[in-house]
């Protein structure tokens, strides 16, 4: 523990800490994702799939709470390698070379930032029920989620910043796992298309697909 600890507090430790949370939270949201497909099978299937997650307490709240241990590291280290970069260059280049670096790349504390901040919304919205979503009925017994989530995205400004998150995620994404092979060593030639084509392919298919549920059921697809 001591090693690993001492490794932490380099910087080539912290990127190594920075990218295996990211990655497990780009797995989270992948999976995240395909479960809440199933509210475009309709009512019964996101109600069981949402009853069968509450049914298993023992497993749920131990994930929950280990993601949030994840999510929280990840931040505290964005910001400490944050921090440290610009102690590194405390002047601004006087014309600053911006042709290799993607907007994305150059923002990520801001993207992350906004994401960050869109999470504890989501909790609030739609796990602790702090932002108004509308009585939530009960069908069979279960908790009427597929009625929850109709009525909450009925709202077009819930809509509209669940679109931006999403947008400002799947940049976050995108540059995350471009940077995540890249400082744990694992850019070989071989794993360039998975660098290249999978990995930002499988952000883009989280940001559409979290962009194409508030927007089915915006525009009347879903109801």
């Amino acid at each position: 523990m001591g090693r690993i600890r001492r490794l932490a507090q380099t910087s080539v430790g912290a990127k190594m800490v920075m990218s295996l949370t990211g990655l497990a939270l780009f797995l989270f949201v992948i999976v995240h994702l395909l479960g809440n497909l199933n509210l475009l099978r309709g009512r019964e299937a996101m109600n069981g799939y949402a009853a069968g997650l509450q049914g298993m307490p023992a497993v749920l709240w131990p994930a929950r709470i280990g993601l949030l241990a994840i999510f929280f590291t990840h931040i505290v280290f964005a910001v400490r390698l944050t921090r440290e970069n610009r102690r590194a260059r405390p002047e601004h280049y006087r014309q600053e070379e911006t042709v290799q670096a993607t907007w994305a790349s150059r923002h990520m504390l801001l993207t992350g930032a906004v994401v960050g901040a869109f999470v504890v919304y989501h909790l609030l919205h739609f796990t602790f029920h702090v932002v108004p979503t509308g009585a939530i009925d009960t069908i069979d017994g279960r908790p009427d989620v597929y009625g929850m989530v109709i009525n909450a995205f009925s709202n077009g400004w819930i809509v509209a910043s669940y679109v931006v998150a999403q947008v400002l995620l799947g940049l976050h994404l995108i540059h995350g796992s471009r940077s995540l092979f890249q400082s744990m060593g694992w850019d070989q030639a071989v794993l360039r298309p998975l660098v290249h084509v999978v990995a930002p392919a499988l952000a883009i298919f989280v940001a559409a697909g979290n962009i194409l549920l508030p927007l089915s059921v915006l525009f009347g697809w879903l109801c």
